[in-house]
């Protein structure tokens, strides 16, 4: 009798069942392991071990498989939001809030592509919603109208969620660091003000840096700043 082989098991060892779930799980840690450039429809068939026709089944197209890693990345963001420690929102709506949004960043931060792919869905996706719901619940809870409330998720935008929008993001094979010089050096004459401004910041944070210019220090300055002034609105009644 010919003795198995390591291969031989292999071979007849029954496969996972491809599933859009596992589709998904798949993009993200595709995504997470060689970056958003990665993610093709070829690609993610070699990482599921299976034709790039058979995804089809599953997900339609590579834009409907952005769409289902916003809702993976939510998924693990309201599990995140559901474990902080934190105090009521009726009793200090502020740091419920500031602790959830702060939970909801490290989530990004594992997954530092998401926001781009977030930012160019054409629809919202429910789980955003639920997200924005959960938010709005404790805005309520700490004393909001729904006015009030309206107007603070304008004004939160999309550091509700964990990051910031960024006006300008340099690409390239150059790091943020060396386009700032060049960026500096180039403005110097016309820009005094703006290249003295840029020259003095300091981005030392690469382990809470989710883009250009959104590190832990500067996020978390401008949430709490607009989570004070939201209190001193609604403390006035406006």
């Amino acid at each position: 009798m010919t003795p198995r082989t390591d291969a031989d098991e292999l071979t007849e060892r029954p496969r996972i069942p491809l599933s859009r779930r596992r589709v998904l799980r798949a993009a993200v840690e595709l995504a997470d392991r060689d970056g958003l450039a990665s993610l093709t429809m070829r690609r993610l068939a070699q990482e599921v071990g299976a034709e790039a026709m058979s995804l089809y089944h599953h997900v339609a197209n590579k834009e409907a498989v952005f769409d289902g890693v916003v809702e993976v990345i939510l998924e693990e963001i309201m599990a995140a939001v559901d474990e902080v420690q934190a105090p009521s929102p009726e009793e200090d709506w502020q740091a419920a809030l500031r602790a959830r949004i702060l939970a909801a960043r490290e989530v990004f931060l594992r997954h530092r592509w998401a926001p781009r792919v977030l930012e160019t869905r054409t629809t919202t996706s429910p789980a955003v919603i639920a997200y924005y719901d959960h938010v709005v619940a404790i805005l309520r809870a700490g004393g909001f109208s729904f006015d009030l409330a309206h107007r603070a998720l304008h004004v939160l935008g999309s550091r509700a969620l964990g990051f910031t929008q960024e006006l300008f993001r340099p690409d390239g094979a150059r790091t943020a660091n060396a386009e700032a010089a060049a960026m500096m050096e180039q403005m110097a004459d016309r820009f005094p003000n703006i290249v003295g401004m840029l020259a003095d910041a300091v981005h030392d944070d690469p382990d809470g840096t989710l883009g250009f210019c959104d590190d832990q220090f500067e996020f978390e300055f401008a949430l709490d700043l607009i989570l004070e002034g939201l209190e001193r609105r609604r403390a006035a009644g406006s």
